[in-house]
């Protein structure tokens, strides 16, 4: 059974009023040298560099009230795919090899590249789950694993405990957000007020910007970690979000090219030239 699923596709439109309010160590220079290339760094990430946890927390969070949805039962399975993802594009970890019947992305098994840390607690918890599994799991078994959704008994210890607080106090520590406690009646709960909202807001704008301005219609010429972005922050219902402050004629273009994203066959573009094969084995998983 499919790991996730949307029982229509991409939400519909809520208002904006309904949404507002709503790394240390080694990064993905890891994954240029790797590749033998060098790729433009955003100026953005430069100023206030955030892993794509981060930045599809930060999309999900209310800017006031400082918590996600309570209804957003999806973020948990995403962030864990996010984790995938950010170790693949630093290197750390590989999809096994096809083979020559080229199975699925999703029969195929996560294999440990390199266990130099990355100087992220989460990350470098992650990564050692997956060095010291013997035999290797598939990338659908590693989001259940790390998100405790498993029923396994024995592999309860690998789940990632507390990963929207560990984040979120990331983002704290970035200066993005704050800490406060908030009573709700019968129990108190920490929360994460934004603070700078100029790092939210050009995190949206680049959103915006991948499916309008810069559309190329073509997935593979996109940049890596913003096609990630996307069908991760899909998979976690928070993109509405980022789509909300937009005129109705570009969220309906914006929403359209994210269609298309999404319906792209996962299995044949991973097979194209120069892809990062465990990207596609996670939005595989995540949106079957």
């Amino acid at each position: 059974m499919a790991l996730y699923q949307r029982s229509s596709g991409l939400v519909q439109r809520r208002t904006a009023s309904q949404n507002h309010g709503a790394d240390g160590g080694l990064d993905d220079r890891d994954e240029k040298l790797a590749n033998g290339e060098e790729e433009e760094i955003d100026q953005d990430s430069k100023e206030t560099r955030l892993t794509l946890m981060e930045e599809v927390l930060l999309l999900g969070l209310k800017d006031r009230e400082g918590y996600t949805s309570f209804w957003n039962d999806c973020i948990s399975s995403g962030l864990r795919g996010c984790i995938l993802i950010e170790l693949a594009l630093r290197g750390r970890i590989e999809l096994e090899k096809g083979g020559m019947r080229r199975r699925s992305l999703t029969n195929r098994k996560v294999l440990c590249k390199s266990d130099q840390p990355t100087g992220d607690v989460l990350l470098d918890e992650a990564l050692r789950h997956i060095k010291e599994t013997q035999p290797p799991e598939t990338v659908q078994s590693w989001i259940e694993y790390l998100s405790g959704e498993t029923w396994n008994p024995l592999k309860l210890r690998y789940q990632l405990r507390n990963v929207r607080e560990r984040l979120a106090k990331n983002l704290v520590e970035k200066g993005v957000c704050t800490t406060e406690k908030q009573n709700f009646l019968l129990f108190d709960m920490t929360t994460h007020p934004l603070t700078d909202n100029v790092v939210k807001m050009k995190l949206i704008k680049r959103v915006q910007d991948a499916v309008l301005s810069r559309w190329t219609n073509d997935a593979h010429r996109m940049d890596r970690r913003m096609l990630s972005l996307i069908y991760l922050a899909h998979t976690s219902d928070v993109l509405e979000n980022a789509f909300a402050p937009l005129s109705d004629d570009d969220y309906e273009v914006a929403m359209k090219r994210v269609r298309e994203l999404l319906d792209l066959d996962l299995d044949v573009e991973s097979m194209k030239e120069g892809v990062n094969e465990m990207m596609w084995a996670v939005f595989s998983a995540m949106t079957k």
